[in-house]
């Protein structure tokens, strides 16, 4: 589809469809589906199959078709999700510079074709689920609801709590990586979610606090814009504080794993403090924001290098 925009600028009528090439329409809709929030996310699903399949002694060539349903599935749901964030948020991506570029914002994708792609990623991925275990699919699906209905639809445009709520959603993949393996209760697939719920509001407030005067323009109630930056660095430190005691749920990873996480919280902790006498909070809110990246990957890679066999 062509960008309008282009075509009624006199003489590069011709040249427009040309520009939009196939290469075009492929960058188009991996920034519609958000294919890095896609790829982080399944770091931390794989990460919760592997150490199912660690602690119920199963071996992982033998479960093959169990790891691409479900990495598959949960691709799926996750892409899907995010294209109806973009088909939803469009009215008000335009006033944000990290979302202004956005397909569904420039015309280049049709609003109701994100829509319906959406709800067909979505199907797929929870058929594919389906294929592992009900539990799995299930929990997918809450997924899809907290993040499109209860955060995007709602919090985002109501309360600061957005970040708290959005959270939930982020923090189900390792537990269907888990439960397409062992539907039953284990307290391991319990602390992953516990990891994931707690990191992201201090890796999203930290990018708040970034982008607050975007987030201002655009009506929305993030944390740092309503009250201030004072109070968002308390209680970015408040969750990384609660992150500590953790890892030592997860002792039978070994002491190795068990030093690696302690290492990182801390770290994260002593740099969340050291925002209190920082004078530039927006360098400061970077620093925190790239450690929580590099933290994620390095935690959740760490425990499947600690449980090869």
């Amino acid at each position: 589809m062509a960008d309008t925009r282009v075509l009624n600028e006199g003489d590069t009528t011709m040249q427009a469809p040309q520009q939009y090439t196939h290469s075009t329409v492929w960058k188009d809709l991996l920034a519609v589906v958000k294919i890095g929030i896609v790829n982080s996310n399944l770091i931390t699903t794989f990460t919760g199959l592997w150490l199912a399949l660690h602690f119920m002694g199963k071996g992982f060539l033998d479960n093959l078709h169990i790891v691409f349903f479900t990495l598959f599935g949960s691709a799926f749901i996750i892409a899907g999700s995010c294209s109806l964030n973009n088909y939803i948020d469009r009215d008000i991506d335009y006033l944000m510079e990290r979302t202004k570029s956005r397909p569904t914002v420039t015309g280049r994708m049709d609003p109701k074709r994100v829509l319906w792609l959406g709800i067909f990623l979505v199907t797929i991925g929870t058929l594919s689920l389906l294929m592992t275990t009900l539990t799995a699919a299930i929990i997918g699906l809450i997924g899809v609801f907290t993040y499109v209905f209860l955060y995007t639809m709602w919090s985002k445009r109501n309360n600061t709590l957005n970040t708290v709520i959005g959270s939930i959603s982020g923090a189900v993949p390792p537990v269907i990586g888990w439960t397409a393996v062992d539907s039953s209760f284990h307290v391991v697939p319990l602390v992953l979610f516990l990891l994931m719920f707690i990191w992201q509001p201090p890796h999203f407030l930290a990018l708040a606090m970034k982008r607050t005067e975007e987030y201002r323009a655009a009506g929305i109630p993030m944390l740092p814009v309503v009250h201030g930056f004072g109070i968002t660095k308390r209680q970015m430190v408040v969750w990384v504080a609660c992150l500590l005691p953790l890892p030592f749920y997860l002792f039978s990873l070994g002491i190795p794993f068990l030093v690696i996480a302690t290492l990182l919280n801390i770290g994260w902790l002593a740099l969340g403090l050291a925002g209190f006498k920082m004078k530039d909070d927006l360098k400061w809110a970077k620093w925190m924001f790239i450690y929580s990246l590099n933290y994620l990957t390095i935690l959740f890679v760490a425990m499947v290098i600690v449980t090869i066999d």
